[in-house]
């Protein structure tokens, strides 16, 4: 029986490099021949080893960061470190789309490779329209998750706050602490509270938190313990509905940058001479990605039944890269990533990967807190220290795909 082989094999299974007749030759068999690699796994066993925890240790602690800040009393960080790890992480989110993972989807699956010369593959140019189609996917699982809300708990899109139940930090001596959130009611009603607008329930006012934290206390609340319960109850309500309008977004940006991590993984396990130069690119490129995930996260309020959530969904990133280079380790004298099909998996998962992530750092990052955020500081100095915060983590992250 003949064995199996690829289209980039077969590209490749008659052509001769000695004798090239430029006239004639199939630029695919060309462009494969070129292409092809076999496994680049040059020792340094130790120093691999090393870098699964190195990565471990430090991308938990990144993205832990942001977490901890907002959801431990004991944890209090100034609102400019705040501030600073929130916005970098939103520019750190953009470029990763766009440098690491649409352009190799380019190199992997694009029209000059030998994927993209290859049968199907040929006929159209692949990575824009799969970055297309799940930038498309997240619109309508995002728009249908708002309507979803809206429907369910009755919320007017893109009512204003004149009767809006908001929860504001407290600057205490120069530092913020991000767990002891002051409960302001303006006007209450018996119904449920229609006035909180779904846009401020998208991102925290920037005075450095959510717009309703873990933990909340009334501004005043008189003697009658049933009033008191009502506020409980309303509060908890509120919770709920921010939290699942903005949950389904993070989970899918979760999603595209965990599918990217594992990718990470593999190619700094069995990378060859380049390993020296891909180590310490990647521990800052993995730390940066932590720090923009654990700055989305802290801005989603978590009711109490999900307080475990975050912790859970910090460390799942955390622990993505090292199993990645453990499963890459137990492979690196056999795997090859220049393959045909390793090709075709990375490109489809890095081209989907930057589909999300475009959506999520322009639209759920960018847009909803510089452009459609209600609660937007009105501080020009701060305003001007976000904006920075934002290219100073597109610009680095930018850097960094010169060399990974």
């Amino acid at each position: 029986m003949a064995s199996a082989t690829s289209p980039g094999q077969d590209a490749t299974s008659a052509f001769n490099p000695q004798s090239v007749d430029l006239t004639n030759a199939d630029p695919a068999e060309v462009v494969c021949y070129l292409e092809a690699s076999g496994n680049e796994y040059n020792g340094q066993l130790g120093a691999r080893i090393s870098a699964l925890f190195v990565i471990l240790v430090v991308s938990s602690a990144v993205t832990f960061f942001p977490v901890l800040a907002t959801r431990t009393t004991k944890f209090k960080v100034p609102l400019y470190v705040y501030l600073f790890a929130r916005y970098f992480g939103a520019g750190v989110i953009v470029a990763t789309a766009f440098i690491h993972l649409l352009d190799p989807a380019y190199s992997e699956i694009g029209p000059n490779t030998c994927v993209g010369m290859t049968g199907g593959w040929a006929e159209y140019a692949w990575p824009p329209a799969i970055a297309l189609f799940s930038c498309v996917c997240v619109f309508l699982m995002d728009f249908g998750a708002e309507r979803y809300v809206e429907k369910r708990y009755g919320l007017p899109h893109g009512q204003q706050a004149e009767e809006t139940d908001q929860a504001r930090m407290r600057q205490r001596s120069g530092s913020v602490d991000f767990a002891a959130l002051q409960y302001e009611m303006s006007r209450r009603k018996s119904s449920v509270p229609n006035g909180h607008s779904h846009q401020a329930m998208h991102s925290g006012d920037q005075d450095g938190t959510a717009p309703f934290g873990n933990t909340m206390q009334p501004k005043s609340a008189g003697p009658n313990n049933t009033d008191i319960e009502s506020i409980d109850t309303e509060k908890e309500h509120i919770i709920e509905t921010a939290f699942q309008q903005q949950i389904a977004a993070f989970l899918i940006l979760e999603f595209g940058v965990i599918f990217h991590s594992v990718i990470i993984g593999l190619t700094l396990s069995t990378a060859g001479d380049e390993f020296t130069v891909l180590y310490p690119v990647i521990v800052f490129h993995q730390s940066f990605e932590g720090l923009g995930l654990g700055a989305r996260l802290s801005a989603i309020p978590f009711p109490k039944r999900l307080q475990w959530l975050p912790w859970w969904l910090c460390a799942g990133y955390g622990l993505t890269t090292p199993i990645a280079i453990a499963i890459g380790l137990g492979v690196r004298t056999t795997y090859n990533a220049g393959s045909f099909t390793a090709n075709i998996v990375s490109g489809v998962l890095d081209a989907t990967s930057a589909g999300i992530l475009i959506y999520t750092g322009l639209v759920e990052l960018l847009a909803r807190d510089f452009l459609f955020n209600p609660d937007r500081t009105h501080d020009d100095r701060q305003l001007a220290f976000m904006v920075v915060s934002v290219l100073l983590g597109a610009g680095i992250m930018a850097l960094l795909g010169k060399w990974a």
